[in-house]
């Protein structure tokens, strides 16, 4: 039985998806809700693309990519790219958490850290398959370094969430506890939008779908007429809120949608085709993609299939 989405401003009422109690099955204590603080009352203006020193923040973006937008100019493979395995991504994946400010803009690189990927271990598997890495080579770190793209979303996004994030744990958990609960993929497909069908979609059935299902309306960052990103945005409590307007809405903007858009598909490049990559990942610990398949069906976990 389906709740009905309440009337704005009125009192809203979730049942916890199936998807999060297998999760929580599969991996005991790592999705659990997040600590909440207050969220802000400022009112939300304009947004903006100006990165700021670290004064505190105003609420959430949850950056989901679209594969087949990135993936279907994949020219290289490496064994980090999420897009040369051997079948492809038909679902959004994730992108960062990231916090931002309601008068536009974003704090990054707030404190130093050392990575400490001892701390996301009981994480890897699900971060493997849904925060995948779309590209080959290392990602700009903050201070000056590199390093792979979870370490690149830690310092220059998450260490800003604080206090409301602790640490590397509480980072990469809270971004899978709303990707898992607001399932941006499910959703459009019951509205039948079909990702990777080839059809064009409008734009605003598009944002429509998604606002009737979590109660808030999303943004759409495009490429070349397809949907490159699709953003949710959180109060400081984790609760839904309408994301302020993207600068990239200009008609002469390279992230500008136009009124009907579209969802690509692809075709996994070959592995074989180059070494790119593999030597530098050598100590890397490997994820037994088909084992937590496995453990996903024995659980009925049905997250975006």
């Amino acid at each position: 039985m389906e709740t009905r989405r309440p009337r704005r401003g009125g009192k809203k009422r979730f049942l916890l998806p199936l998807a999060l109690l297998c999760l929580a099955v599969l991996l005991p204590g790592a999705l659990l809700p997040p600590s909440a603080s207050a969220s802000s009352s400022s009112p939300a203006v304009g947004g903006g693309s100006r990165k700021r020193r670290w004064v505190g923040f105003d609420y959430y973006v949850l950056a989901l990519q679209w594969p087949g937008t990135i993936c279907r100019e994949t020219s290289n493979c490496c064994d980090t790219n999420g897009c040369c395995r051997s079948k492809p991504l038909k679902w959004f994946t994730i992108h960062g958490l990231w916090p931002q400010y309601n008068y536009g803009g974003w704090p990054s690189c707030c404190r130093p850290t050392k990575f400490n990927i001892n701390k996301i271990l009981m994480l890897m598997p699900i971060l493997e398959k849904y925060w995948p890495s779309l590209y080959c080579g290392s990602s700009s770190t903050c201070f000056g370094g590199r390093g792979p793209f979870w370490v690149h979303e830690w310092e220059t996004h998450g260490t800003c969430a604080y206090p409301e994030i602790q640490d590397e744990y509480d980072y990469f958990s809270t971004a899978l506890y709303l990707y898992s609960k607001y399932n941006v993929t499910k959703a459009l497909r019951k509205a039948h939008i079909r990702p990777a069908s080839g059809r064009k979609y409008a734009v605003g059935h598009i944002v429509a779908v998604i606002e009737y299902a979590f109660g808030a309306m999303p943004s759409l960052v495009c490429k070349n007429g397809s949907v490159q990103e699709l953003r949710l945005c959180f109060h400081k409590d984790y609760q839904p809120r309408d994301c302020t307007l993207e600068t990239g809405t200009a008609p002469n903007s390279r992230s500008y949608c136009p009124r009907y858009v579209t969802f690509p598909s692809y075709k996994p490049s070959v592995m074989a085709n180059t070494t790119e990559g593999i030597s530098n990942q050598a100590s890397k610990p490997m994820v037994s993609y088909t084992s937590t398949s496995a453990s996903e069906q024995r659980l009925g976990l049905q997250v975006l299939k």
